[in-house]
């Protein structure tokens, strides 16, 4: 092998070694936030059950109706004010661009 030949590939083993600090470090500090991200992925996979079961969804809001009216009425309206605000956001951010 040529001088040069073996000066980049011991600059390539180097920058392999820093690589895997950077590595090591970024995931040490992302342990941090791996719990939250955890709650999200939860969150995300129910959210996909539903989707899946959505028969499952409506048995529930009937059996929450059934036996607590006003407390379905309650988050009724706080999940129509919730979507109501959602959409005025996006025409807002859709509209700035």
């Amino acid at each position: 092998m040529s001088a040069k030949a073996l000066e980049l590939a011991a600059r390539r083993g180097a920058l392999g070694e820093r690589i895997a600090t950077q590595r090591a470090l970024l995931a040490g500090h992302a342990g941090g936030i791996e719990r939250f991200c955890a709650g999200g992925d939860t969150l995300l996979h129910g959210v996909d059950w539903l989707k899946q079961h959505p028969a499952a969804a409506g048995v529930a809001v009937f059996a929450l109706v059934l036996t607590r009216p006003r407390r379905a009425w309650r988050w009724a309206r706080r999940g129509f004010f919730l979507w109501r605000g959602w959409r005025s956001a996006q025409r807002l951010l859709a509209t700035a661009r």
